[in-house]
């Protein structure tokens, strides 16, 4: 979802990233370079101040939990609300809740989790370094980006036009060197990933887009908001 990563920035939504892990271990990577490579992949999400005025830059947090054993605990849950709280966040975006990856589908049920459990009075929720403590708060939606390594065509609830950012989507994916430069069988990902982009933007009727799913119901006021 980097496209609409892009384009909420550009529109002035304040976007915080949350790294549940730093990555590592991959065969080519370590923690140092993958931290490096996140840095440069918000960066390069971020609006030019010159063309958006009204843009705000993308800010990631890591929050520490361990790659390839992370687990629907408590304590997960709790960090993840504390993240919430501190951002006072109205809308989630995690990974789709079908996948044969095992932290995927961890941090799907951890962030469904920690969206109830953020809005928990007289309870208190731990705040990542770098951030102010927030009181309760409960994100209005919860929308799910495909992002699954089983082999299914998304059925989307809705499709975000993302058309102008596919310049920057790309650079954020590159700017992982280590997993999609270095690796080599890696390196078609990126090639996938833009397609899939151009792909949903055609059954919206634009250059781009970018698949979401949504459990609860998206509302309308006005047909004229209906693409063409």
């Amino acid at each position: 979802m980097g496209g609409t990563i892009a384009r909420l920035a550009e529109q002035g939504h304040a976007v915080l990233l949350l790294d549940m892990t730093d990555g590592e271990p991959t065969p080519y990577g370590d923690p140092a370079t993958r931290a490096r490579e996140a840095q440069a992949a918000a960066a390069a999400l971020s609006p030019d101040p010159a063309v958006h005025p009204g843009g705000r830059p993308v800010r990631r947090v890591q929050l520490g939990l361990r790659n390839r054993f992370v687990e629907h605990t408590i304590e997960a849950r709790h960090k993840v609300a504390g993240v919430i709280r501190a951002h006072q966040a109205q809308i989630l975006f995690v990974p789709y809740f079908e996948d044969a990856h095992p932290d995927h589908r961890a941090v799907t049920r951890i962030a469904e989790d920690a969206r109830f459990d953020a809005k928990l009075t007289g309870l208190e929720m731990p705040t990542p370094e770098g951030m102010t403590p927030g009181g309760p708060c409960h994100p209005r939606w919860l929308f799910y980006y495909f992002c699954t390594h089983l082999r299914i065509t998304p059925q989307p609830s809705f499709v975000f036009d993302v058309t102008g950012c596919e310049a920057k989507k790309e650079a954020a994916i590159r700017a992982y060197h280590s997993q999609f430069g270095v690796n080599e069988k890696n390196r078609p990902v990126v090639e996938w990933v833009l397609s899939a982009t151009r792909f949903f933007g055609s059954r919206i009727g634009v250059g781009a887009g970018e698949p979401f799913f949504a459990r609860e119901p998206v509302g309308m006021g006005r047909l004229e908001s209906l693409p063409v």
